[in-house]
């Protein structure tokens, strides 16, 4: 029986540029439930989803890099 391949997981980079300071209660729990505890720190995470959605939300404090 031919095995499937799984297909890679893509991996999102996420640098925090701007601070959340002056923004919504929010765009404030997005930030630290993506992982970031200061600015210019870099996370990575799978994409999902729920990732994408939380990214929507703070894209304006954010950049975002895709690796493979």
């Amino acid at each position: 029986m031919p095995s499937k391949k799984q297909p890679k997981e893509k991996i999102v980079r996420l640098t925090l540029v701007r601070s959340p300071i002056g923004y919504s209660k929010e765009h404030k729990a997005a930030i630290r439930a993506l992982g970031f505890k200061r600015l210019h720190q870099t996370v990575e995470h799978v994409d999902s989803p729920t990732l994408r959605g939380m990214l929507y939300k703070v894209a304006h404090l954010v950049v975002v890099e895709e690796k493979q």
